[in-house]
């Protein structure tokens, strides 16, 4: 429970981090924080689901398993922001 607390809390920042470097495709950083959250999520569950889930494979949480979920999480926040990002521009709905 708590490796997924840390992969939606690394989400988070993964979309702000994401829309700060890729200002064409920010969408402001409540909805950044909300892809990011969301990616965040699908990156844990995409860990999990390749058998790279640290957080359980370790029996508990140390270094690597923390680590593991915050670049999970992160990455996850990022792309997913990042995706819909560019979909959106793709759409003509930035108007940034």
């Amino acid at each position: 429970m708590l490796a997924l607390i840390i992969q939606l809390a690394s989400g988070a920042l993964g979309g702000n981090l994401a829309g700060s470097l890729l200002k064409n495709l920010s969408m402001g950083p409540v909805i950044n924080s909300l892809l990011g959250i969301a990616g965040g999520g699908l990156g844990g569950w995409l860990l999990s689901l390749f058998g790279l889930d640290l957080g359980s494979a370790a029996g508990g949480l140390d270094l690597g398993s923390i680590l593991g979920s915050v670049a999970g999480g992160g990455v996850g926040g990022g792309a997913l922001m990042g995706i819909v990002g560019a979909i959106r521009s793709t759409m003509g709905g930035a108007s940034n």
